[in-house]
């Protein structure tokens, strides 16, 4: 073999190497960004030294301090107590009855669904010994009942055809118990359904941020982790983590919602799935005013932006500059001021029920 030809061998397998090498490079660069894996603390010797792997100290596990868990574990599954009936938003007929009726037989007398078209229905007792509406439980005792239909949500007013299911509802529950309902005019209740729609429509807000990446698309467990240090946990469904309240309740709604697509966190191999966009997300009638949940929003949304190397964007991808956040912040303000002149304050038991 010729000099020539040695030389033209060394150029070819050079060039093969770099186009190799370049290849390499280029699919490690559009690989999506992955989490950094958790620092694993080394064993520490009492003496000053690191302990040899054969002698390390056996893993202690944590202690149980049965008084101090119980009590978690009971914050955590207690049942959510669900709002009463209230004349502000629900219809309400009365039903009276002859004598003391018992629990187990106002369940039994109870619909199967406790809706009326797309209104929430409910039955309440009321308690002779706590003087209180309740929902009928077993083994309690009621000396009257009433029957409620919502007025509004976000499905629209009441109609008369959800007003006369109501009626047949409750008339059917007061027969099984020997009750006597009374029903207020169909029309006037329309009308005052209407009037609350209206309301409830020009003061709903549900407000979206979308964060892009710039350069470099993320995994959904990138996405997670830096999310996780904001206090966002993973949500019901894949895709979705939110932000849960701090003084509602172990039952209330996240103050901010945060989703991402539900494929890609679903995939066989997630970590290899790119993501390009997420949302956070704010329900506003839903979450208390206490929460700041604009505040920490927007607090979130530059803090991810920041960290993933991303860009708060608008519907229609422009990015979002700090003053349009402070017009939207003054715009809430009004809100939540209007929604508690009329006694429905955003968080509140009856400001969640008609936003829903």
């Amino acid at each position: 073999m010729s000099t020539l030809q040695i030389s033209l061998a060394i150029i070819g397998g050079l060039l093969l190497a770099i186009v190799v090498a370049h290849s390499a490079w280029s699919a490690r660069k559009n690989l999506p960004m992955q989490p950094t894996p958790d620092p694993v603390a080394p064993a520490i010797d009492p003496t000053g030294g690191d302990l040899p792997l054969d002698t390390q100290p056996e893993r202690l596990e944590p202690g149980f301090d049965t008084d101090s868990s119980l009590d978690a574990l009971t914050a955590l599954t207690v049942p959510e107590k669900k709002p009463g009936l209230d004349a502000l938003i629900d219809v309400i007929a009365p039903i009276g009855v002859d004598s003391v009726v018992s629990g187990e037989a106002a369940l039994a007398a109870m619909p199967g669904s406790r809706r009326a078209g797309s209104k929430p229905f409910a039955v309440e007792g009321l308690s002779p010994a706590s003087g209180a509406w309740e929902t009928p439980a077993a083994g309690q005792r009621y000396s009257a009942f009433q029957a409620g239909v919502q007025l509004a949500n976000r499905t629209g007013a009441l109609n008369q055809i959800e007003f006369s299911e109501f009626v047949m509802k409750a008339q059917a529950f007061a027969d099984a118990i020997d009750g006597q309902p009374e029903f207020p005019d169909m029309m006037d209740e329309v009308a005052r359904a209407r009037e609350l729609d209206n309301f409830a429509s020009a003061h709903d807000a549900q407000l979206g941020f979308t964060l892009r990446a710039k350069h470099t698309a993320w995994s959904p467990g990138y996405v997670q982790q830096n999310a996780a240090k904001l206090g966002f946990v993973a949500g019901s469904v894949p895709g979705r983590m939110v932000l849960p309240a701090s003084q509602s309740g172990p039952h209330a709604p996240p103050v901010l919602g945060l989703s991402f697509d539900t494929q890609a966190a679903m995939a066989e191999d997630p970590e290899q799935t790119a993501l390009r966009e997420l949302t956070l997300s704010l329900d506003v009638p839903q979450v208390l005013r206490a929460e700041q949940p604009f505040e920490r929003m927007c607090e979130a949304a530059i803090a991810l932006a920041a960290s993933m190397d991303g860009v708060i964007i608008d519907d229609q991808g422009q990015p979002i500059r700090p003053e349009a956040m402070e017009a939207i912040h003054a715009d809430l303000e009004q809100l939540y001021n209007t929604l508690e002149e009329r006694d429905m304050p955003a968080g509140s038991a009856l400001g969640r029920r008609l936003f829903s």
